[in-house]
């Protein structure tokens, strides 16, 4: 077992999201061609995992198994990026994201650990832009989690709360969630975790010793929060489905103008980017299938 180089820094990249549409920003990507395009992009600039949703080509959410198999197909011809496919839902059914795990084998599943409320608040307006419920209950990540163990999927836990990272221990105990892990700390979400140094510091505590985890900082918080992340030792998260503002507070163009600031910020703290080979070793990923 080689030794983890603290300095080495895994940069994923959030493609397009489920929510934020051209009209909000006109380089969110649609279709699995300009999915991949984006990868691509991504990938030049730095990154070396592509966190991925499918949509159909008029920008609506899907879950369509040949969708997700198109986008891979698109992304395998431009670039060997190392694939992390989004199964997160409100409904209870996930026979569409067990089967597109089960088929197109990304190398990582993204896996949504607790129930919350998820929810968008307007100060200016004075009023909610969407107030959900999201469900995740241990019943429902156990059915996904068990399609990722027999894809050879790694589960990358996304955790929006504390409960989120201190509730996986059944798992563990269960034996269905194997060591080493790979986290996701989300702050900013309403109904999560807050954008602080201190809520950062905390999961780190909680979650098990020797685990990897990066930052995911949603809106105009997030290149403070990857500033946190840098810092804190972890690894980062940037993308259009986070955050479409530049630092400068211009609009992105594509995904590879937010990459590019991240990696910027990777070696500006003294760190070093991670390629495609080191991030699947950091990752516990195995050699490229």
């Amino acid at each position: 077992m080689t030794t983890r180089d603290p300095d080495l820094c895994v940069i994923t990249c959030a493609l397009t999201g489920v929510l934020a549409n051209r009209k909000q920003c006109p380089g969110i990507p649609y279709t699995p061609a300009e999915i991949a395009d984006e990868a691509k992009r991504a990938y030049d600039a730095g990154a070396s995992v592509v966190h991925i949703h499918a949509r159909n080509d008029d920008g609506s959410p899907t879950f369509s198994p040949a969708m997700f198999a198109r986008i891979k197909a698109e992304i395998r011809e431009r670039c060997p990026v190392i694939l992390n496919f989004s199964t997160g839902t409100i409904l209870e059914d996930v026979t569409d994201q067990c089967t597109y795990l089960r088929e197109s084998k990304p190398e990582i599943g993204a896996l949504n650990m607790g129930t919350m409320n998820y929810s968008k608040y307007s100060e200016k307006r004075k009023e909610f832009v969407f107030d959900m419920v999201f469900p995740n209950t241990y019943g429902k990540i156990m059915t996904m989690l068990k399609a990722m163990n027999e894809a050879g999927v790694k589960p990358e836990l996304e955790c929006f709360d504390t409960g989120h990272t201190h509730g996986i221990w059944p798992l563990l105990d269960m034996g269905i969630l194997k060591a080493p892990l790979q986290f996701s700390f989300i702050v900013n979400v309403l109904g999560g975790i807050p954008a602080t140094v201190e809520s950062l510091q905390l999961q780190t505590k909680i979650m098990p010793a020797g685990s990897e985890w990066e930052v995911i900082g949603i809106s105009k918080c997030g290149w403070r929060m990857i500033g946190t992340g840098l810092v804190l030792g972890g690894n980062i998260r940037a993308g259009l489905e986070d955050n479409l503002y530049l630092p400068s507070g211009e609009m992105a163009r594509s995904n590879g103008d937010l990459i590019e600031v991240a990696a910027r910020m990777v070696r500006d703290v003294g760190r070093k980017v991670a390629t495609v080979g080191q991030a699947r070793e950091i990752l516990s990923l195995g050699p490229a299938r």
